[in-house]
């Protein structure tokens, strides 16, 4: 993939007040571990995830995320009735229909003449909703669009913890610790024409990749499927996950590289998805990129799901740790497995 007029021209994010703290959770396990003879500081010490946010309960996504999109738009300077596409890219949906980029759509006030969807794709639907924006801009469909996305993790974490309550082992908390990193947020990203953009932030291709085979590793959903009855469930074999993860994105970075001609030590910074300190201490050294071309925000907000990303490039940007001409790269990965990295002139 290759563009020649796309320019990023503005990313936003929301956060929940409540903050979160690992060791609160385990005092909610504290049964767990005693069964287990675990002790207390597992989770910060395997995940590296001090603290996440949640929304206050029963929060409605399209509603955070039109928050997140309206300070991009304000930030870009884009109207609203510029924008030619809304992409609602989050796990978390308000339903199954209609697309809950419907319901940000009409609160931003965009043009009915703009299209109007959802993009599913784990934690990669925000950015598949970049690709498709910046296609559309490519083409010369549109001059702008606006992809948002917003993720709740309290919910999924509470019937998670009554599950390992009620079965206290270590198969169990093997398969529930991934789930247990989740947090809230909200983002939103402004692209636009370069004809009418008023930064430098140019967006300039990426590759896609996959591992289909590896679909079973991680899954989230009613126990009976879509349309079944009772409690959500949420598994991942994090261990295998981050295997199949790590050589997908090795792949993944060696067409990144050569579609976009440069070499790996011409990528001046990387903003990865936001899984934990152990994929970020297997992957980057895969790839061959030192820690401190690499901006982190799992500490403090965990695992965002398709919000993570564009959180994590956010607070880059704002804390100066993206400089101008830096050749950024955002790294993307999903359940899936799917892999996608786009390249940025900064």
């Amino acid at each position: 993939m290759r563009w020649s007029k796309v320019h990023l021209e503005a990313i936003a994010y929301e956060l929940p007040q409540e903050r979160i703290e690992s060791a609160s959770l385990e005092r909610r396990l504290a049964p767990v571990y005693d069964a287990l003879r675990l002790n207390v500081g597992q989770l910060e010490a395997l995940t590296g995830i001090r603290e996440r946010r949640y929304w206050p309960p029963d929060p409605v996504m399209s509603d955070v995320a039109a928050r997140a999109g309206r300070k991009a738009l304000d930030a870009s300077g884009v109207r609203p009735e510029d924008i030619g596409a809304v992409i609602y890219g989050g796990v978390c949906r308000d339903n199954l229909e209609p697309a809950t980029a419907c319901a940000v759509a009409e609160t931003l006030g965009v043009s009915e003449e703009a299209v109007i969807f959802d993009v599913s794709n784990a934690c990669l639907g925000m950015l598949n909703g970049v690709v498709d924006i910046a296609n559309r801009i490519e083409l010369g469909q549109i001059r702008a669009g606006i992809v948002v996305g917003a993720e709740s993790a309290r919910e999924i974490v509470d019937q998670t913890i009554d599950r390992l309550l009620g079965q206290p082992t270590l198969d169990e908390l093997r398969l529930c610790l991934a789930t247990l990193t989740g947090g809230s947020a909200a983002a939103a990203i402004v692209l636009t024409d370069a004809s009418i953009s008023d930064t430098e932030h140019r967006l300039l291709g990426g590759a896609i990749q996959s591992a289909p085979r590896h679909h079973r590793l991680c899954r989230w959903g009613p126990t009976h499927g879509l349309l079944g009855d009772g409690p959500q469930r949420a598994d991942t074999d994090s261990s295998a996950a981050l295997t199949g993860g790590v050589e997908l994105a090795e792949r993944t970075w060696g067409a990144f590289l050569s579609e976009l001609k440069w070499r790996s030590q011409d990528v001046d910074k990387v903003v990865c998805h936001q899984v934990g300190s152990g994929n970020r201490r297997a992957l980057l050294p895969t790839l061959g990129i030192a820690e401190d071309r690499d901006f982190v925000s799992f500490p403090t907000l965990g695992n965002t799901g398709s919000a993570a990303l564009p959180i994590t490039a956010a607070l880059a940007a704002e804390q100066g740790f993206l400089a101008p001409g830096d050749r950024v790269g955002l790294l993307g990965i999903g359940s899936g497995l799917n892999c996608l990295m786009l390249g940025l002139q900064w």
